[in-house]
């Protein structure tokens, strides 16, 4: 799948890196021992921010940013990446979807980064481009029914937008039918290294539980 960066998001988000996890999957719908971790994970979360020190990470901080030079309110559009860890922080449990999308979350919940995850089968096209929402432009977010994405950033395929910070699209979300897997890594704060380790992290978790490979993962820069 190629992936570009338009100029459009470029320009207003100089520093930002996208990780590139391609892989071919098996997935469930639910893994005891993945949840075991997710609570690991949360009571790290716990012990390490609050709910106002949240947004002083550095993932959510300059996803934040992002937004905020777009023109979208950050609190009233909440990147997925802070919507899991506030949900944490606030005692609320996780919801649990399926383990492509539990595995996802685990990751955005360690690193800090929103994650966007697609059934590749479903893409229109072997191309993304990542633009920002135009006014009126229809978009599906999951669970969410239709989702107001002007100055969103926006990943679109031949068809049109499947993915922001905020909420993926319905048509190209995650199911249990899913055998080819693309997981995109938004790291506006540019930090490669932070953005190479999220990735390893989710390939390791995809050949524990989601017999893969581990697929090929890349950064794009520019």
């Amino acid at each position: 799948m190629d992936i570009l960066l338009s100029d459009a998001i470029r320009r207003p988000c100089p520093a930002l890196c996208v990780g590139v996890l391609e892989a071919t999957v098996v997935n469930s719908e639910y893994d005891a021992d993945l949840w075991a971790r997710i609570g690991e994970a949360e009571a790290d979360v716990r012990q390490r921010l609050t709910t106002e020190t949240l947004k002083l990470q550095p993932g959510i901080r300059t996803t934040r940013e992002a937004y905020k030079v777009l023109g979208k309110d950050p609190s009233r559009y909440r990147p997925s990446n802070e919507q899991l860890v506030r949900r944490v922080l606030q005692g609320k449990e996780l919801y649990q979807i399926n383990t492509l999308v539990d595995i996802n979350n685990l990751a955005s919940i360690r690193w800090g980064y929103s994650i966007g995850g697609f059934d590749v089968d479903c893409i229109q096209g072997t191309r993304l481009t990542l633009g920002v929402g135009r006014a009126g432009e229809p978009y599906e977010g999951i669970g969410r029914g239709p989702l107001n994405i002007e100055g969103l950033p926006v990943y679109r395929d031949a068809a049109g937008g499947i993915g922001t910070p905020t909420s993926d699209h319905e048509r190209t979300k995650l199911s249990l039918s899913t055998t080819r897997l693309l997981f995109l890594i938004n790291a506006y704060d540019g930090d490669v290294q932070q953005l190479r380790r999220c990735g390893e992290d989710l390939q390791q978790l995809l050949r524990e539980f989601a017999r893969s490979d581990g697929g090929t993962f890349r950064i794009i820069e520019d």
